[in-house]
């Protein structure tokens, strides 16, 4: 793999510790500022809907702007975020700052992954796009362990400080190892927005929100579900973080490996058993050894759906995929939001700490059907397709 691949995964371990380093100080952020848990998770909510929202609009008003060059502006954008929330006088502000950082999020995965694509053979771009995401997953065996471990031991603002040198690093990484890449002479918005118009892009997109909000339903809520539940201390939040970044790492190697090879029925199996597990989480949370087995087992299938619905949305919307791509990043975010708000209100209904599973295994489950639905329609389009089309005209697009 390009050592440029390198750089793009430094800057997605910062991306990736400030997303989910939240989850384990949600109870020291929320007594700082007197605010409930469920109040504290809109720290969740307000970074994923600053993604859906900074993934499209950035990516757009960097439409002129060489990938490269964009790629470090959201750089020092997330750099910025960080900063403010690590200086943050209020809650308004902190999640003022979380939003901040979150707007380059989606960009800067979503032109990553096109700028990944392009590094490789056509056959090795669900392996670069893992690659890339392999700095986000160590992220959370190293980065979110530690900077919560931190933030329980020295305060959450430091952490937070922390994470912005992070950003600063990747920056740098980027700035000296990526190449020089110039959009496509071909490349524009209107073919960006086009492919935004693809039945199968969208069915992807749907796939993603519900299949990683899925993951995000339970793990948002994982600190107050693992010490009131299964009666961990407060201390063994950390490790139980790195199991699921553990997780989540080897989730994401068998999602590259085997996305090149058989897409849709990895699909199938990731999120059939994403459902399976979470369902199953409600009854194994009340159990330390069982619960740690079920983290560990969230977060391996649910990253393992990331480079196949990735790739998915590159296959499908070939010849403009920047804005797909980034949308598609977005959309993990905007399922990430739902589920943590669906969390909040199951636990303010009093339904208990481990009712967000089950929130999360019916959006899983929700996803599996959507993901049956998109193979059977492109089951039949080949057929009109082919009869429709002019001798010279080029094969529809098909997932590898």
């Amino acid at each position: 793999m390009p050592l440029a691949l390198l750089a793009l995964a430094v800057g997605a371990f910062g991306i990736g510790t400030t997303e989910f380093v939240i989850m384990g100080l949600l109870p020291e952020i929320a007594a700082d500022y007197g605010v409930t848990i469920p109040t504290a998770g809109f720290l969740v909510t307000g970074y994923a809907l600053g993604v859906v929202l900074g993934a499209a609009l950035l990516t757009v008003l960097g439409n002129k702007v060489s990938r490269k060059r964009m790629l470090m502006l959201l750089m020092g954008l997330f750099v910025v975020g960080n900063v403010v929330s690590a200086l943050a006088p209020n809650f308004g502000i902190m999640l003022t700052g979380r939003v901040v950082a979150s707007l380059a999020h989606g960009s800067f995965f979503g032109i990553g992954s096109v700028v990944a694509a392009g590094l490789v053979a056509p056959a090795k771009k669900a392996g670069a796009i893992a690659t890339m995401f392999t700095g986000l997953t160590v992220a959370n065996i190293v980065g979110v362990p530690l900077g919560t471990f931190i933030g329980q031991a020295v305060g959450w603002r430091v952490t937070f400080g922390i994470v912005a040198v992070l950003g600063v690093a990747g920056l740098l990484g980027i700035a000296k190892l990526v190449p020089a890449m110039p959009r496509p002479e071909g490349a524009r918005l209107r073919g960006e927005l086009k492919a935004l118009r693809n039945p199968q892009v969208l069915l992807a997109m749907a796939m993603t929100v519900l299949g990683f909000g899925g993951v995000f339903a339970a793990i948002t809520y994982i600190a107050p579900m693992m010490t009131h539940v299964a009666g961990y201390s407060d201390g063994s939040v950390t490790w139980l973080l790195v199991l699921f970044g553990i997780g989540m790492f080897l989730g994401n190697l068998l999602g590259g490996r085997y996305a090149d090879r058989a897409l849709m029925p990895m699909l199938y199996a990731t999120l059939g058993g994403l459902a399976v597990v979470l369902a199953l989480f409600s009854f194994t949370a009340h159990n330390k050894i069982l619960a740690a087995i079920t983290v560990l087992l969230v977060g391996a299938l649910g990253f393992a759906t990331v480079p196949p619905l990735q790739k998915r949305v590159l296959d499908q919307a070939q010849g403009a995929p920047t804005l797909a791509s980034a949308v598609n990043i977005g959309a993990f975010n905007l399922g990430n939001a739902l589920s943590a708000w669906l969390g909040g209100l199951v636990i303010a209904a009093g339904l208990g700490y481990t009712s967000p599973n089950w929130v999360g295994a019916l959006l899983a489950a929700s996803a599996l059907v959507l993901a049956f639905w998109s193979a059977a329609l492109e089951r039949r389009s080949p057929a009109p397709a082919v009869e429709a089309a002019a001798p010279a005209a080029a094969p529809v697009p098909v997932h590898h």
